[in-house]
């Protein structure tokens, strides 16, 4: 199908400032062009658009273009104005308070997910996480926990795109990942060993819209070497709980998943 002109052109610059969110921190117009599959002209017109209005700022020195301020300030008012991050983040807190590990909530936006907000653990060693970052779906737990309970067209989707690894763990095997994908239906929480970061180890449940589809994620994460089975097996609870609370926030009135059966205290 033909786009109108209009929207052909929308759609150009909004794929332009798409780029921005995950990659590289500086893009040159040379990089734009290869990665959109348009000239070098159409790029060089539309940076030139986003930097009069202080979306992006040109590098003198690098001769690439930047996130600018107007970008930030977008940025900070979509965190402000997220129902899924001011719901989850007085319940992160108390995650992270039984947990002792860093508390994580992330969006479904288009082409994956990124992460809201988060709040890290006190201890001397911990993982943080990059804030509005994007991430694919197909790697790491907070990404597979939504996946998993994507509608059928969507997950296909992101199963017949490129698998690509972000880490020697991270799964790339079609049939092994839609494996994974219906373990995490039926438990209803995924873990990941080092997919996404080496040396970095979570559980995530997924959270629920009002319709009932998954519109993000919570996750505890830290080291490794702090994320054996048994520290999963004290965490889970915890965390299913805590990602029920946050979806009857938004509306939503599913079951808790039959791993939470028993509770925590």
């Amino acid at each position: 199908m033909t786009l109108p002109q209009g929207t052909e052109a929308a759609a150009r610059v909004a794929d332009v400032l798409l780029l921005f969110t995950d990659g590289p921190d500086a893009w040159g117009v040379s990089a734009i062009a290869r990665e959109l599959g348009l000239s070098k002209a159409v790029v060089h017109r539309i940076l030139q658009t986003l930097v009069d209005r202080r979306l992006l700022v040109a590098d003198p020195a690098t001769r690439g273009y930047l996130l600018g301020p107007a970008s930030a300030a977008l940025g900070a008012r979509a965190l402000r104005e997220s129902d899924l991050r001011q719901a989850a983040i007085p319940v992160l807190r108390r995650l992270q308070h039984l947990t002792g590990e860093t508390t994580t909530v992330s969006a479904l936006v288009a082409g994956g997910r990124v992460y809201l907000d988060q709040v890290a653990s006190t201890k001397e060693i911990k993982m943080t996480v990059e804030v509005g970052r994007r991430f694919p779906l197909y790697v790491g737990s907070s990404s597979t926990c939504i996946l998993a309970f994507l509608p059928r067209q969507q997950q296909q989707a992101v199963l017949e795109g490129p698998l690509e690894p972000l880490t020697p763990a991270t799964v790339t095997d079609r049939a092994v990942l839609e494996g994974r994908l219906e373990e995490i239906r039926r438990v209803g929480y995924a873990h990941s060993d080092g997919e996404r970061q080496v040396g970095a180890g979570a559980v995530a449940a997924p959270v629920f819209g009002v319709d009932g589809s998954a519109v993000g994620a919570i996750s505890v994460c830290g080291p490794l070497a702090r994320f054996d089975h048994e520290a999963r097996d004290r965490f889970v609870p915890h965390l299913l709980k805590a990602s029920h609370e946050i979806s009857r926030a938004l509306g939503w009135h599913g079951d808790l998943p039959l791993s939470a059966a028993g509770g925590a205290s």
